[in-house]
């Protein structure tokens, strides 16, 4: 009988053991919603997690309203650091409110503040053994009235870019890939992946909402998957783990 025990705790203690937790940092694109039964709104990385087994995490630690200024003063990622253990990951993606120039609690200049923010999230995920995947901010729906899609992110996402490239991090251009998406639908359809609703219409919104920025839950899904899809092309060897944790 002691043996079978022993067995079943070595068990039970090796399944433990190989969890790894993939933390999710940034902004309301990707955070957390109250009410996710009711609430039509939807952050990407709270929907990541059915896309994994059990094997892998996910340690969704991104708020509605930071900036990579506000997030790391408020000592959010220190929490974090303070966790990080050898071979996790870390999903870094910011830029929506480094842009809020009138608000100097978060306000970043592109190719200073914000560049060096991520530049310390990189070098301290990885002093404790953890892989940062870098992800520019995803494109809000903004199409003029010739059905083109305008960016909105200024120089923001270059600069995410330059850092991936010169610190050599695993890098998703999730800019890319959702003006891709925006543009897929269409001016007209792409409504359905963002918070458009008139009054009354939804029982969570008593007023008209039009909202090009945030996610629905069917935007915050096809994000999440295009994140997947992503992860499974990449050739980095660092990655292995987290590729073969997706179902």
């Amino acid at each position: 009988m002691k043996y079978y025990l022993l067995i079943i705790c070595l068990i039970t203690t090796t399944c433990f053991a190989q969890k790894t937790t993939l933390y999710t940092i940034g902004d309301s694109t990707m955070a957390n919603k109250k009410d996710p039964d009711r609430n039509p709104e939807h952050g990407w990385a709270q929907v990541l997690q059915p896309f994994f087994t059990t094997g892998i995490v996910v340690e969704n630690k991104a708020v509605n309203g930071r900036s990579t200024k506000s997030f790391i003063n408020e000592k959010r990622w220190d929490s974090i650091y303070k966790k990080l253990k050898k071979g996790d990951y870390v999903f870094i993606e910011f830029g929506h409110n480094d842009e809020k120039i009138e608000d100097s609690t978060r306000y970043t200049n592109p190719h200073t503040a914000y560049r060096y923010n991520l530049i310390r999230f990189v070098n301290e995920s990885r002093e404790k053994g953890a892989i940062p995947i870098l992800l520019t901010s995803i494109a809000r729906r903004n199409f003029n009235e010739k059905g083109v899609l305008v960016p909105t992110h200024g120089d923001y996402p270059l600069e995410t870019r330059g850092v991936a490239q010169e610190y050599k991090v695993p890098f998703i251009d999730l800019e890319y890939y959702t003006e891709l998406l925006e543009q897929s639908y269409g001016p007209e359809k792409s409504k359905q992946l963002h918070l458009h609703f008139k009054a009354g219409e939804n029982a969570y919104y008593d007023k008209d909402k039009n909202d090009d920025t945030h996610l629905s839950l069917k935007g915050a899904t096809e994000i999440a998957q295009i994140v997947i899809n992503q992860i499974r092309k990449m050739n980095d060897p660092s990655l292995e783990k987290l590729k073969k944790g997706i179902k």
